[in-house]
């Protein structure tokens, strides 16, 4: 059988810019993207290590004037406790969203800040200063909530 020329075929796509991010379940206001996600990477290179590679990734984001935001707040903790093995982790989730559905859910569990750069202060400039923040993880699990039943 032939697909007729005037049939319409839907495409399941997803647009870049239809995310949300989430710290302990709260969304965070003001995050321009997120970079480098990898939730999945076999390390075949080192057969003695652990199979998983877990990549640290890069979320940018405005700078918020609120100290007790929850980023703001993350990072205030993990300043204060930079010598300490003993750092704050949180629970943050990356959430595709499809036309107000969430589609895709990558949750990294014990996550924590390992660096913040931050782009130009220029006096010339009109942009918005972004606060880019590394972020490394003790796990990451993906979720598919848009389909009910997985095969």
């Amino acid at each position: 059988m032939t697909a007729d020329k005037n049939t319409l075929i839907a495409v399941d796509s997803l647009v870049a810019n239809e995310f949300e991010v989430q710290i302990e379940g709260q969304k965070v206001l003001g995050v321009f993207r997120v970079s480098g996600l990898t939730p999945f990477k076999l390390n075949v290179l080192n057969p003695g290590a652990s199979l998983a590679v877990h990549e640290p990734f890069q979320l940018a984001k405005m700078v918020r004037r609120d100290a007790n935001s929850p980023f703001n707040k993350w990072l205030r903790e993990t300043v204060a406790h930079r010598t300490s093995s003993n750092r704050p982790k949180r629970t943050l989730s990356i959430v595709a969203i499809d036309d107000g559905i969430e589609i895709r859910r990558w949750t990294a569990k014990g996550a924590y800040i390992t660096g913040v750069t931050y782009s130009s202060f220029d006096s010339g400039s009109s942009e918005m200063v972004e606060e880019v923040i590394t972020i490394h993880y003790e796990d990451i699990e993906e979720s598919w909530p848009a389909t009910t039943k997985l095969d």
